[in-house]
């Protein structure tokens, strides 16, 4: 079965159609979505067979996976991962944004998510489609970019053409919200109390002053 193309306009996303992504990643679909930077692929973090499927379409076994998991604003990050003081700082500055937050893992963390680097990449994204969609679900989405090698940010697909024809068949829903971005987030590690590493700079903007 090929893929549905829902239309959700960001600025009044139907609850009807923000529903039926969330049934869709509640019965295990993989489902490609908007964000403030790309487009991207992802599943509901706590399917395990939803995950497991997302690994074998990024051609990663799930133990050595880099998700990262979307929450809907800062208060759920902490059920999820460890926040310092230094990362709560600056996650309260510059979230929602353009930015993944690499932080130590909590138990609460689905186990297939659990790698031996024992962090999780965290987003919270300034755009209302994946915000609702967390809320609706209940639960984090993972998000992954739909291009493989994330340093060539020239060929980050954005037309909704483009993805249908490339995904049509490995995912179950692909929601057209318009333009998205061709740059990915900007990356910054917060594993410890004194230390910020800047991983990847991306669209958001940083500085550690």
């Amino acid at each position: 079965m090929k893929a549905e193309i829902i239309e959700i306009f960001p600025d009044n996303p139907d609850d009807r159609k923000i529903q039926q992504v969330v049934d869709c990643l509640k019965n295990g679909g993989v489902i490609i979505y908007p964000t403030d930077t790309v487009y991207s692929m992802g599943c509901d973090s706590r399917n395990v067979k939803a995950v497991e499927k997302l690994c074998k379409l990024k051609n990663v076994k799930p133990s050595q996976n880099r998700f990262s998991i979307v929450c809907s604003d800062l208060s759920d990050i902490s059920v999820y991962a460890k926040v310092p003081n230094v990362a709560f700082r600056l996650m309260k500055k510059l979230l929602p944004g353009p930015y993944t937050f690499i932080l130590p893992t909590t138990g609460d963390l689905p186990k297939i998510l659990q790698t031996n680097r024992k962090t999780i990449g965290i987003r919270v994204p300034d755009h209302n489609i994946p915000q609702q969609i967390v809320k609706a679900l209940g639960s984090p989405i993972i998000t992954t970019s739909l291009k493989d090698d994330i340093d060539d940010i020239q060929e980050y697909p954005n037309e909704i053409e483009v993805i249908f024809d490339q995904n049509q068949d490995k995912v179950d829903i692909i929601i057209d919200s318009g333009w998205c971005g061709i740059i990915p987030s900007t990356v910054i590690a917060c594993t410890d109390n004194d230390q910020v590493e800047l991983v990847r700079e991306g669209l958001g903007e940083f500085s550690d002053d």
